[in-house]
């Protein structure tokens, strides 16, 4: 069975941080890129990063760069998005998904959901 894990959400203060965990299980880790995904309320998703445990090479949108950094633990299966400088826009569900990390589009070609975890920055 193909797992999906989120961990790591919670309530912040602006200028905190924060740090998701994306635990994989179910399927070959190094044939998929990971990736995070974000959806606030009346926003579309939004691709925030992905990363290629292959190789380590990543992907930041614009909105995270300089304060997102995501690394990957081969040995366990998990990636871990580290927020910093976090503001009130970076409120939204996070959803991690395993796929393709295009340096150009971002996470995309997704094949698996995790089921979400909730990140509210506050002001």
């Amino acid at each position: 069975e193909v797992q999906l894990v989120e961990s790591g959400g919670g309530l912040v203060q602006a200028g905190g941080s924060l740090r998701l965990s994306c635990a994989a299980s179910g399927f070959t880790f190094d044939d998929y890129a990971i990736g995070w995904f974000r959806q606030a309320p009346g926003k579309e998703r939004e691709g925030v990063s992905c990363i290629w445990s292959s190789d380590g090479s990543t992907y930041y949108a614009d909105s995270v760069k300089g304060r997102f950094t995501l690394s990957s633990d081969n040995a366990k299966n998990t990636v871990y998005l580290q927020m910093n400088s976090l503001t009130p826009q970076d409120t939204a569900i996070y959803y991690c998904a395993a796929g393709v990390c295009d340096y150009d589009l971002g996470p995309t070609g997704v094949d698996y959901w995790g089921q979400g975890t909730q990140v509210t920055v506050s002001s």
